[in-house]
């Protein structure tokens, strides 16, 4: 019987507090010790200011026209909503609730260089974010592209050293613990600050992760209900599916789909 999966921490302790094997041991200390800036210098850290939201202009893709906008905060994040516009350049009514007053599809996708501009198969990030803008199209709403929140906020530098890490054998959770990070470094303020300058206090959220949920609440969004997002799992990014569901509770079915094969172009 396999045992129960770790949950994940909820700080970073450094690559000698996870008790390695020690055949990981060396690979995971000759990564760590290429790191010239620390870990926690290379992190966003989020103002809850906003400073200036651009117009909405409509934005042509293969989901249909969007408007889009942009929004600067004080600490020089940029953000990007897109809302989900009709044939005519009017806003797709929200649908999918039994409520009275229909709540907007919202999606709040983490910025990811890698899997958003490149295509990688290391994680689920480009396939969600075209999945979560064919819902939004569909339903109504918004996606919210948060730009500080790459690698769960911990940034790119420090997303390409886990990377490193878990190619040593390290999860995706115990990479940024070696780190000295947290698991998920992700900061939701601007993302509220944004929502409810759209008037979208109440949302249906286009998600697998429930901590977002909590989030979100904290922030004075109500998540009425979530709406899956789940992409088909690959052969590359199988054990980082699985960890994601097992550590970090993401509601996820990856270990019981049958992965697609190895990209090998």
């Amino acid at each position: 019987m396999s045992p129960e999966p770790k949950p994940a921490a909820s700080t970073g302790q450094g690559w000698e507090g996870l008790n390695l094997p020690p055949e990981q041991e060396q690979a995971v200390a000759d990564a760590a010790a290429s790191y010239i800036a620390s870990p926690l210098d290379t992190v966003p850290m989020p103002s809850p200011q906003l400073i200036e939201t651009t117009y909405e202009v409509p934005v042509p893709t293969p989901h249909g026209v969007f408007g889009v906008r942009a929004w600067l905060f004080a600490d020089g994040a940029e953000h990007i909503t897109a809302r989900a516009l009709n044939d005519d350049g009017v806003p797709t009514p929200f649908t999918g609730t039994g409520t009275e007053s229909p709540a907007p599809a919202v999606r709040i996708h983490s910025e990811c260089a890698t899997g958003d501009i490149f295509g990688s198969y290391r994680c689920d990030c480009g396939p969600q974010l075209e999945n979560g803008l064919r819902i939004i199209a569909q339903q109504g709403g918004w996606l919210v592209y948060t730009r500080n929140h790459e690698g769960r906020g911990i940034g790119l530098v420090n997303k390409l050293r886990a990377y490193r890490l878990q190619d040593a054998g390290l999860d995706t959770v115990d990479a940024n613990l070696a780190l000295g990070l947290d698991a998920d470094m992700r900061d939701y303020t601007q993302a509220s600050v944004i929502l409810q300058e759209l008037g979208a206090e109440r949302i249906r959220l286009v998600s697998n992760n429930p901590a977002k949920v909590q989030a979100l609440a904290e922030l004075g969004v109500e998540v009425l209900e979530m709406i899956p997002d789940e992409v088909p799992a690959r052969a590359e990014n199988t054990r980082y599916l699985a960890t994601k569901r097992d550590r970090m509770r993401h509601q996820l079915g990856a270990q019981e789909r049958t992965p697609q094969p190895p990209h090998n172009h």
